[in-house]
């Protein structure tokens, strides 16, 4: 590889579909990646909510929900691979230097933690748990060099993450907010047709 096409490093930023993406699942999307090496990419639809509820969730894994903070929070689609699996994003909660209390448990850079354990949803019932967290079923992922070639053809905007838009800004305003990160106030901002330098 040349020294001029150093690999690119989207983990903890937000994929932003660009207008013209018409696919379902990933038109007007915003994706935070969890992952993201030469081996491929692994990300979670942030403002594509499904029709359960949390609590709905918890029954079907036989657990009841005790934190009232999190009883209308909607499980939300977070790509199209394993939707039948949970993942739930939330803040560090580690044991210690890079070890989370969790057993699996990916530790994202910018602290954040994706854990895919029944354990994580154990707490939570309890009423414990992490303060802040975004569960979805399914994940998003790019094999190798899938990503880079999706974005130089325009389908992705990329800009570092803010963790407070995933967990604190409304479903319906996460696109047009993603999208001011990058300083465009509307998606009509963008030209489908834009090129590049």
């Amino acid at each position: 590889m040349a020294a001029d096409s150093a690999p690119i490093n989207l983990t903890h930023h937000f994929l932003i579909a660009m207008p013209g993406l018409s696919d379902e699942l990933f038109g007007r999307s915003v994706v935070f990646m969890c992952e993201h090496s030469e081996r491929g990419a692994l990300g979670l639809v942030i403002n594509k909510p499904s029709d359960i509820l949390l609590p709905r969730l918890f029954e079907k894994v036989d657990l009841q929900l005790h934190r009232e903070d999190l009883m209308e929070q909607p499980v939300f689609q977070g790509g199209p691979v394993q939707t039948e699996r949970g993942f739930v994003l939330h803040e560090a909660v580690g044991g210690g230097a890079d070890e989370s209390v969790y057993a699996s448990t990916l530790s994202i850079p910018g602290g954040l933690e994706m854990t895919t354990s029944k354990d994580v949803l154990e707490a939570l019932a309890s009423g414990a748990g992490p303060r802040r967290v975004f569960v979805s079923l399914g994940y998003s992922s790019w094999g190798q060099g899938q990503l880079e070639s999706e974005i130089a053809e325009n389908s992705w905007l990329t800009v570092p993450a803010d963790v407070d838009l995933i967990f604190d800004v409304p479903v319906a305003d996460r696109y047009t907010r993603a999208l001011a990160l990058l300083g465009l106030q509307q998606p009509w901002m963008l030209s489908p047709d834009a090129g590049h330098a």
